[in-house]
């Protein structure tokens, strides 16, 4: 991260969340004068502070959906990474309008916040479910990311500069498949998989960190960052599971089907957004569209075509084996944690 960032104030919204207590450990490695910890969970808030125990952290109860909470929390600050939403697939399924609430109307209000005052710039974090979206966590998301575009393109002479990084599934994170397969393992469950030849992305905490940061130092506004990610079936990923584990004999496998706005695969970038983007060797870097409503100029002549190559998918990338997803797994920090928790 640039030297800008050391003696600044940042503040993270959803900052008790997977990715923000990633974050806000790297901030203070980096030499922040002060954190800024914002997200509606007082409990998680507590846990931080007696974990960390630095003073530099300050922790604010209040919600993306309100702006009378999220402007003390911005106003004062250097940067904003922005963290929060709503993430699980099934219940945005079931209450697509709190993920409206949270995820558009609530980025809308940190960006809004982040303009008005003159916030140095923004990181606003979107998911690989915004691509070609099916399910409603992935719609409200791909509109945060048209929202932020629109900030940028809307307020050109702004100070606040706006990117957006996506990424994918965050191995051992909160709420995600490899926790719940290694416990279901550890009581000795059959373990539940909805599609054994869907492929997902694999990424850990600190590549996602490590995103956010490069577009931090490297964006100019409106600019969208997806960092290039290995992947896996889910068949791999049980057997890399099992295997770090070290079962015994063969598991049970409890084939449940595709779930509430599943995809067999998913993708970092649309093959419109990967014909346009500059491959920056880890990362891909997608300018924003500066294209006016001015379509007399299109009428006679479009864009040259697309090809569907140019998409990133969890389909096409480099594909991993047992041995590598399991080596991966095997040293994540949070996989150490829980091993020497459970005295595996």
């Amino acid at each position: 991260m640039s030297n800008s960032i050391k003696s600044s104030v940042v503040t993270i919204t959803g900052g008790t969340g997977s990715f923000g207590s990633a974050m806000v450990k790297h901030l203070l490695t980096e030499g922040v004068a002060e954190v800024r910890v914002f997200s509606r969970d007082e409990t998680k808030q507590d846990l931080m502070r007696g974990t960390l125990k630095d003073l530099r952290v300050k922790f604010i109860i209040g919600d993306v959906r309100e702006q009378s909470s999220v402007e003390p929390a911005i106003d004062g600050s250097d940067y904003v990474f922005h963290a929060a939403a709503l993430k699980q697939v099934p219940s945005c399924e079931f209450f697509p309008m709190q993920a409206v609430a949270t995820n558009i109307n609530g980025s809308s209000i940190v960006l809004n916040s982040a303009i008005k005052y003159g916030i140095k710039g923004i990181v606003c974090l979107s998911t690989d479910k915004a691509v070609y979206p099916i399910n409603a966590m992935g719609m409200t998301k791909s509109l945060m990311e048209k929202v932020a575009q629109s900030y940028a393109r809307n307020f050109p002479d702004s100070k606040t500069k706006i990117s957006i990084t996506r990424y994918g599934n965050v191995m051992m994170s909160r709420g995600s498949v490899i926790p719940l397969f290694m416990e279901q393992i550890r009581r000795g469950e059959p373990i539940s998989i909805t599609n054994p030849m869907m492929t997902r992305f694999m990424m850990s905490l600190e590549d996602s960190v490590s995103l956010v940061k490069y577009a931090f130092t490297n964006a100019s506004t409106g600019d969208l960052f997806v960092r290039k990610a290995p992947a896996c079936t889910v068949e791999t990923l049980v057997a890399a599971v099992t295997k770090i584990m070290r079962v015994k004999g063969k598991v049970k496998i409890n084939q449940i089907g595709t779930r509430h706005g599943e995809k067999l695969y998913e993708s970092l970038l649309g093959s419109e957004e990967g014909s346009r983007a500059i491959d920056r060797g880890e990362y891909f870097q997608v300018p924003m569209d500066t294209r006016s409503l001015d379509y007399q100029i299109y009428f006679e002549r479009g864009q040259s075509d697309v090809s569907e190559e140019a998409a990133y998918t969890s389909h096409n990338t480099n594909q991993l084996t047992v041995d590598q997803v399991a080596e991966l797994i095997s040293h994540l920090p949070e996989f150490i944690q829980y091993k020497e928790t459970h005295s595996l």
